[in-house]
């Protein structure tokens, strides 16, 4: 008998739902939400009350696109954590909800890890173990991957995520929210090497990014102040310099992690790996590296609830249930899941 899951991914500003049968993904609806680009980043009060307007259509939406009909749902997935507690809570009230009505298991579902696993949802799939440089607004981190459940974090920021100093640094030049993806654009006929930003001495594998963040603020101020049209007249020369920096800063952790491990299956997953930057220069250190690269699709690589279904399959061939009381948590180091 197939195995259906209706999964909810609700960690922070998108609200999607998705239907996966057995290992073949159904449906995959991801509902924006605009209210926030007016203040320049996600509003936490503004979020949850989003997701409570969007939770309804989403989940009807996906449904109707799988082709399923209620009754053969086997269980619901959702984002336990990590995010924001009240976008979680809007997921977990609704998934609970949905559980109890339909009468199914529920599986609570490690946001982290279901960035990795999207690996798993088409072709190629890496084989254990790989190294995943994990990537977003809010976390940084290289994983050891040793099975769909074995998990070990070798490297983290210090600070800042790589997606934040993205963002940040996008303010600072005056760039509509989200700044990310405008940077990226930006940077697409700029020179990366016009501009010297730092790249930070820390041990091992970990990052630091707000000495970054630092050094782009002063420098963008030193610049103004001999010619206020300094950013508009170099602003993609600008938006180059900064992306690279980034990027080295995060391929050559990743580089040191590979080579010291002997690991030659990397990837790359979480939403700065939709970076097109990022995705030209990690195929380029595989290829120097002699690895074997994986990156995500786009639509797998910022939040969505296609993932969330992922990892939902397999802890269902697992047995791994919750119950009731579970509750959203907005830290979840991904380590607790196993």
């Amino acid at each position: 008998m197939s195995v259906i899951i209706l999964a909810i991914e609700s960690s922070c500003d998108e609200t999607s739902c998705a239907i996966m049968c057995d290992e073949l993904l159904l449906s995959n609806i991801v509902a924006d939400q605009e209210v926030h680009h007016q203040y320049g980043g996600v509003i936490p009060e503004l979020a949850s009350r989003a997701h409570q307007q969007n939770i309804v259509p989403v989940v009807n939406n996906a449904i109707h696109h799988a082709g399923v009909e209620r009754k053969n749902i086997s269980a619901i997935a959702f984002t336990e954590g990590p995010g924001l507690i009240g976008s979680l809570l809007v997921g977990n009230s609704f998934s609970k909800g949905l559980s109890l009505a339909l009468n199914i298991p529920l599986i609570s579902v490690n946001h982290l890890q279901a960035h990795i696993l999207a690996h798993f949802i088409e072709e190629p799939k890496p084989k254990f173990p790989f190294l995943c440089l994990t990537v977003s607004g809010g976390h940084t981190q290289i994983v050891l991957v040793k099975d769909y459940f074995k998990m070990e974090v070798i490297g983290k920021t210090l600070d800042d995520a790589a997606g934040e100093a993205f963002d940040k640094s996008a303010k600072l030049l005056g760039l509509p929210y989200p700044g990310g993806p405008m940077i990226d654009q930006f940077a697409k006929t700029g020179n990366s090497e016009r501009f010297k930003f730092p790249e930070p001495k820390v041990d091992g594998f970990d990052f630091s990014f707000s000495g970054l963040k630092t050094s782009i603020l002063y420098f963008l101020r030193d610049e103004t102040r001999m010619n206020e049209n300094f950013v508009k007249e170099n602003l993609n020369d600008i938006c180059a310099s900064i992306q690279g920096r980034i990027i080295s800063i995060l391929l050559h952790k990743l580089e040191k992690a590979a080579n010291d491990l002997n690991i030659k299956s990397v990837a790359i997953a979480g939403g700065v790996s939709a970076n097109s930057f990022l995705r030209i220069q990690f195929e380029e250190y595989g290829r120097k590296n002699n690895w074997k690269t994986f990156i995500p699709k786009f639509e797998y690589c910022t939040d969505n609830a296609a993932m969330i279904a992922m990892v939902g399959h397999y802890k269902f061939i697992k047995g791994e249930f919750e119950n009731q009381s579970v509750i959203p948590k907005a830290r979840l180091p991904i380590e607790t899941n196993f």
